[in-house]
């Protein structure tokens, strides 16, 4: 296919995005599950696959969660979990099928108040799928393993390529400052204890220095909080 990303990024910062996208995405084989957890975000693509799996028979139970951010208060103004909710009854999702969960504001939120959630309704679950953004799947699978860790968990998003990604947003450069900022808190969050460690290879790691060094740091968190 044509990358019209390259249009806009220059060569080495796309092979560098690149680099991360891989890095991010698990890739993880599909199976079944007692409950989908659809975390909340900007991309309504992952309440549109998380029904896909749902028609699937992936799973019976699918959980959305997420309130409004500083970054999706205008596009999700009843917030995350309110319209990808909207969104899977759309796409034929049963409303008996779906449970919201509307307070968390980060990922170890979304995993934490899940889980009360269910616990609440005295639903047990072994089992989950979490559905989220592709790029965010290592960081979402390494924050469950930490918070709930005898869940069996695996992650699920849509099979798409960072070109197609960069297109579908309509801005590769904010693309790339995501990817920077995901690989930073991959580093970050499990020396405060968020997530499990995870391994960071040295060409991800050049790569993330790199991007960092063009000036791709609008998404980064201070270290030191």
């Amino acid at each position: 296919m044509t990358r019209r990303a390259l249009v806009t990024l220059p060569h080495r910062v796309y092979d560098d995005a690149l680099t991360l996208w891989d890095y991010h995405v698990l890739r993880h084989a599909p199976r079944r599950s007692d409950v989908g957890i659809g975390l909340g975000s900007h991309d309504l693509g992952v309440a549109e696959h998380a029904a896909t799996l749902f028609h699937e028979g992936r799973f019976e139970l699918l959980v959305f969660t997420g309130a409004t951010t500083a970054t999706t208060a205008r596009l999700f103004p009843r917030g995350e979990a309110a319209h990808y909710r909207e969104r899977a009854l759309e796409l034929g999702v049963p409303d008996d099928a779906v449970l919201v969960e509307p307070h968390a504001r980060n990922t170890g939120e979304n995993i934490r108040f899940t889980r009360r959630l269910l616990a609440d309704s005295g639903i047990t679950v072994r089992t989950a799928t979490l559905v989220c953004k592709p790029y965010h799947q290592r960081r979402a699978y390494a924050t469950t393993r930490k918070q709930w860790p005898e869940l069996d968990v695996h992650c699920s998003a849509e099979r798409i390529t960072l070109d197609e990604y960069m297109d579908a947003i309509g801005d590769a450069d904010r693309v790339v400052h995501m990817l920077v900022g995901e690989t930073q808190r991959i580093l970050v969050y499990a020396r405060r204890g968020f997530t499990i460690a995870q391994e960071v290879p040295a060409e991800v790691d050049a790569a993330y220095r790199r991007l960092v060094s063009a000036g791709y740091v609008s998404r980064l968190v201070q270290e030191g909080l």
